[in-house]
């Protein structure tokens, strides 16, 4: 696990005789991502960076920018190819000269070319100079586990795995894009491949960019929707889930350093754990995150799971005092924002310290396996579609008395979703997952009219595809949930959180493999009780009932507490910060805080909350 610049810089650019100083900026900007080695290799329009975290073949072999043996290609790459033993015996007439999986993905494309990407099982960002055509091939994992951002200007291409990398180049805008800010304060993100600034982007997942002197132009080479369901499993869906999980977890053992496993004490998590058990010749080291309030403590779950199994289990026991001074840290740490993020920074904080490089996570599963409580909700709504027989103008009027008489945020929501022009589940999704309501956006812009949602247009897109429609409805929703929590909140967070302490955290639950098994399901395999009912039959007595029966709970923190008193000072702060730019109502930020300090029903901490970081990271970046 790494982290990769690049400059693509054409002819007579007045960018060329700096390039090597600006890859050295932006490779300085990266060091928390490799802290074991550090590269520069440039010729011509092309320079090329990398730092080394190193995982597989320790050795000085694995330096990066790497070139291959005849000397054509050049690789900078961050990831892992779980599969790389495997295609490294198909490809034995390549002289290799190290035991890496880069020097595997070289000797691919020399074979494959672009195809190799077909080839590869893992999480990647990397980029392919070929010296002799004078091409770059820059590509991205199929479910967008590893983060690549780049910005074009004047013919001039930049790439990083991080903004701070694009930042630290100097060639892009510090300018606030005000369509993403509408996004961030409708999910509490900014949806790939846009981000808050205007002129950067995110390389989409399963995507690739081929660079020229004549020009860009990106292509998708997967896509997240099966084009062919799994044949019927005859009732062996839950032994088919089980063998394509122990294989995601197997393959992600592979490694030169000391690994282990995040144990919340949920299903996923302990899934993972008892999978690793199995498979694994060591002992497996297990860590948890515990809080000394007990609503907020999974510790008890954790222990029971890491006795059942017989792992190494470490146990972090924090205090709020503990968090809140970590927490200035971990926003410090955030490289794009997001309303979420802390909580993995500090289980990777304390894996770290307990000498562990890399660390597997049961990130995934609710979105894979329908864990989430919009599953269930939007399933019930899609039984009421009779509720579409009433007249426009009667549930109307029906969605302004039942706000009224329930002001709150589940209220607010239940009324937006009766004025919608068609009732069902997927035209509802947008609004479920919605943290700001447009109404409320309007109240605390100056905007007049707001952009198009992304959501919904995703939404829409998807709709209109043929694959699409031939899903089931909970497998529908759970592309949904990929294509927007997990991948741009969840995903995103794990890399940058863990990544600030040189941590790499793998995810079997985003095998591809394994994601298309799941996805071609039917419905009534993963409905009904216990809770991802599919997933407990698939992982049978590997995991103690007392856990896969208990209710969920997820790792909460008690942040509306905090805001009130120990971080009140803090967040009131980057709240008001926000009235610096046009695009806020200075009065109307006010009201909402003090609405929240307040009690009042209809404003969420999470709402709040997702201000004060917004405020915090454009201070930071001295974003326009």
């Amino acid at each position: 696990m790494c982290g990769i610049n690049g400059l693509f810089t054409p002819p007579g650019h007045t960018q060329a005789t700096q390039s090597a100083r600006t890859v050295a900026a932006m490779n300085n900007a990266l060091a928390h991502r490799g802290p074991d080695d550090e590269g520069i290799w440039g010729e011509g329009l092309i320079t090329l960076g990398h730092r080394r975290l190193s995982i597989i073949d320790l050795s000085s072999a694995g330096h990066q920018p790497m070139i291959s043996a005849d000397n054509r290609y050049v690789l900078t790459f961050n990831g892992e190819i779980y599969n790389f033993l495997d295609l490294r015996a198909e490809l034995s007439d390549y002289p290799f000269h190290s035991h890496t999986d880069s020097e595997v993905i070289l000797a691919a494309y020399a074979r494959w070319g672009v195809r190799c990407l077909s080839r590869l099982v893992g999480m990647f960002a990397f980029a392919i100079w070929d010296r002799e055509a004078e091409t770059l091939f820059v590509a991205r994992d199929r479910l967008g586990i590893k983060p690549l951002y780049y910005c074009q200007k004047d013919g001039l291409l930049a790439f990083s795995s991080e903004m701070r990398g694009i930042l630290a180049s100097g060639l892009c805008s510090r300018e606030l894009n005000t369509d993403s800010l509408v996004d961030f304060l409708r999910y509490q993100t900014v949806h790939a491949p846009h981000t808050m600034l205007e002129g950067v982007y995110m390389l989409p997942p399963g995507s690739y960019i081929w660079q020229t002197e004549a020009g860009m132009s990106i292509e998708a080479y997967w896509q997240l929707v099966p084009q062919d369901l799994p044949s019927p499993g005859e009732g062996r869906w839950p032994e088919r889930v089980r063998q394509s999980l122990e294989k995601a977890v197997e393959r992600r053992l592979m490694a030169d350093v000391p690994f282990g496993a995040f144990l919340s004490g949920g299903l996923d998590s302990s899934a993972v754990v008892a999978m690793m058990n199995q498979a694994s010749d060591h002992e497996v080291r297990t860590f948890n995150i515990s809080f000394h309030e007990k609503e907020y403590d999974e510790g008890p779950y954790a222990r029971q799971m890491a006795q059942y199994c017989g792992s190494r289990h470490e146990e972090i026991k924090l205090r709020a005092d503990d968090f809140l001074t970590l927490l200035p840290e971990a926003l410090q740490a955030m490289d794009h924002h997001s309303g979420d993020g802390p909580n993995t920074y500090v289980v990777s904080k304390a894996t770290h310290k307990a000498g562990i490089t890399m660390a597997l996570s049961g990130l995934g599963g609710d979105e894979l396996f329908a864990g989430y409580s919009v599953f269930q909700q939007l399933h019930r709504l899609e039984q009421r579609r009779w509720l579409n027989l009433a007249p426009a103008g009667l549930r109307r009027w029906g969605a302004d008395r039942y706000q009224s008489m329930r002001p709150n945020i589940a209220g607010q929501k239940t009324a937006e979703v009766l004025r919608l022009p068609q009732i069902n589940a997927l035209s509802a999704y947008p609004l479920y997952r919605q943290v700001l309501l447009d109404e409320q956006i309007r109240a605390l812009s100056t905007l007049k009219d707001l952009p198009g949602n992304r959501v919904e247009a995703m939404v829409l897109r998807q709709m209109k595809t043929a694959a699409f429609q031939n899903l089931p409805l909970i497998s529908q929703i759970s592309v949904l949930e990929i294509q927007t929590y997990l991948q741009n909140v969840l995903l995103r967070d794990t890399d940058q959180m863990s990544m600030a302490h040189a941590l790499e955290v793998r995810v079997p639950f985003m095998d591809h493999d394994l994601v298309e098994l799941v996805l071609g399901i039917p419905d009534e395999y993963k409905l009904g009780q216990p809770n991802k009912r599919l997933l407990v039959e698939a992982v049978g007595n590997l995991v103690p009932k007392s856990i896969t029966q208990r209710a969920k709970m997820g790792f909460t923190l008690p942040f509306a507490q905090w805001m009130r008193n120990e971080l009140k000072s803090y967040t009131q702060d980057r709240i008001m910060y926000l009235a610096n730019y046009p695009f806020f109502q200075e009065r109307a930020l006010q009201q909402l805080w003090t609405g929240f300090l307040a009690n009042d029903g209809s404003v969420s901490w999470s709402r709040v909350w997702m201000l004060a970081v917004l405020g915090q990271w454009l201070q930071q970046n001295q974003i326009r």
